[in-house]
């Protein structure tokens, strides 16, 4: 499963993107590089003096780094800071953020990467919408859930739980099935956490502790990134959100909040995402029919309390 071909605003961005790739910051790709090195250093580096810390300062310094790291792992997925898929997977397997295989995440997410079924359910793996058939299935408490999950609150501390129980539900069946891909990538996900959580009570950092107070806030501050990033639309560029989010989120997230520019160039370093925006900022707010917004204090303010209609995806009424 490969990455799909660009989609250019105009003849005149395909020859600039051109130019670009062949500069020698995006060619030598220092800044990822440079990243991988800040990120691995500085986690192993913060639990290993971690006692000279403190513990809360080492707490809130790992949660960064570990929801950097997941940042890191999606641009090592889109081919950066190699076009060696395997090499780029040996700098993205340690399992820093506990819950994941490098492997499924990046075969769920190239397949979200396909432009038309962006959104639908079933065919988009990363959706957050529901067939009317599943969403029927579904009893009211379940709905309640779903609907708490979708406030800016519930998807910070429901969403990363439901994720986690799904991914592990799938871990069951892949065994259960022998599907012998998917257990692969489990057993080495494994295989790599075990000595990981050792080392952490060696140093006298606790595995259990890393889980509850580090792996699942990080997690959780990777969907503030992913709230409403996506909604459903007939135009397939109008799915895909512009946030004009501060610097801080930017650089956690590497860019992404220009989820648009990186749909339509996801092979575009995430060092080189803002400055291709701006350049054409405001064709962008067009073609994505101006689903814009000013940063993620906005999401914030307008969901505290009241649910993003994202339930049953209004484009699909029966799937085969």
């Amino acid at each position: 499963m490969g990455q799909r071909s660009p989609l250019y605003l105009h003849p005149q961005q395909r020859d600039t993107l051109r130019q670009l790739s062949q500069s020698w910051l995006w060619r030598s790709e220092f800044p990822t590089w440079g990243l991988i090195v800040v990120i691995y250093g500085g986690w192993f580096a913060t639990l290993f003096y971690w006692q000279t810390l403190g513990r809360l300062p080492a707490t809130l310094l790992l949660i960064g780094f570990t929801a950097w790291y997941m940042s890191l792992q999606h641009e090592l997925i889109h081919g950066h800071p190699t076009r060696i898929a395997w090499f780029n997977q040996l700098l993205g397997t340690l399992p820093l953020a506990v819950w994941y295989p490098y492997g499924l995440y990046r075969d769920s997410h190239l397949a979200h990467h396909n432009h038309d079924h962006l959104t639908v359910p079933v065919d988009d793996p990363e959706s957050y919408y529901f067939t009317d058939e599943t969403w029927a299935t579904f009893s009211p408490w379940q709905r309640k859930l779903i609907h708490a999950r979708n406030t800016f609150p519930g998807r910070l501390l429901l969403a990363p739980l439901l994720d986690i129980v799904q991914t592990l539900a799938g871990a069951y069946r892949a065994f259960r099935h022998l599907e012998r891909r998917s257990m692969a990538m489990w057993l080495i996900h494994g295989a790599l956490l075990v000595p990981l959580f050792v080392w952490m009570e060696m140093v006298g950092f606790s595995a259990l502790y890393f889980v509850v107070a580090v792996s699942y806030p990080a997690l959780a501050l990777t969907k503030v990134r992913s709230f409403l990033e996506h909604q459903a639309a007939d135009d397939p560029h109008a799915r895909s959100v512009i946030n004009e989010a501060s610097l801080v989120w930017r650089v956690l997230f590497l860019n992404l909040n220009y989820h648009v520019v990186h749909h339509d160039l996801p092979g575009v370093p995430w060092y080189g995402l803002r400055a291709i925006y701006l350049r054409d900022k405001a064709q962008y707010q067009q073609r994505n029919q101006h689903f814009v917004v000013r940063g993620y204090g906005e999401w914030l303010r307008r969901f505290w309390a009241k649910a993003v209609d994202v339930t049953v995806h209004p484009g699909v009424k029966q799937h085969d």
